[in-house]
């Protein structure tokens, strides 16, 4: 009998398998490098979300602290000090770092009561939070501190006095008479941060 032309089938060749090995080869490192830019593109936006939910939760707390100032002066162990006291203190590097303290009303929710509190830039690159148990402090009473903001490379503060103009200590001593310039309050807060991964914030609080 003869046999039906085309009916014999025949397999890959080598050639042919080698070639499709590559192909899939290459198709699985595509996509193996695609899913890890997913992957770290994924990762980045979390960190940055993170790095900003904190920036903008730092400045809703100092907003929410300032707006309960209190033109309180307070008595210390050494003796009284102003409602409001923004100074610049020297850093063991020999840097000049603000340090922010003055005397702060209950908050209205009652979840906190009437205290001194206080803000600074430490050697950790992190703005600290100072909470004093109440407005006088007895001698030998230390206030507790939490950092409330990390991967912070500067902190300036800037106050507005009654002439409108920028100081970079508080308070004004050249604005009235001395009594009524412990108790003075700035009417704006200029707070500047630069964040050690370069990037600039300012804000101005009223």
């Amino acid at each position: 009998m003869k046999s039906v032309s085309g009916s014999m089938s025949h397999g890959f060749t080598l050639i042919e398998l080698l070639t499709a090995l590559i192909i899939l080869s290459l198709l699985a490192l595509m996509s193996y490098r695609g899913l890890g830019a997913v992957l770290d593109a994924r990762e980045y936006v979390q960190q940055e979300t993170g790095k900003w939910r904190r920036v903008t939760s730092f400045f809703m707390r100092f907003e929410r602290d300032m707006q309960l100032a209190a033109p309180r002066p307070v008595r210390g162990a050494s003796g009284a000090a102003p409602a409001w006291n923004g100074r610049l203190l020297a850093t063991p590097e020999g840097v000049l770092s603000p340090h922010l303290e003055f005397s702060r009303f209950a908050s209205t929710d009652g979840m906190d009561t009437a205290r001194r509190i206080g803000y600074m830039l430490n050697e950790k690159q992190e703005i600290e939070l100072w909470l004093w148990p109440g407005l006088d402090a007895a001698p030998g009473v230390q206030p507790e501190r939490y950092p409330v903001l990390a991967g912070v490379a500067t902190l300036e503060l800037q106050y507005l006095n009654a002439d409108r103009l920028w100081m970079n200590i508080w308070p004004d001593m050249m604005a009235g008479s001395p009594i009524a310039a412990i108790s003075s309050i700035p009417q704006a807060v200029r707070v500047r941060i630069v964040l050690a991964s370069g990037e600039e914030i300012e804000r101005i609080f009223h």
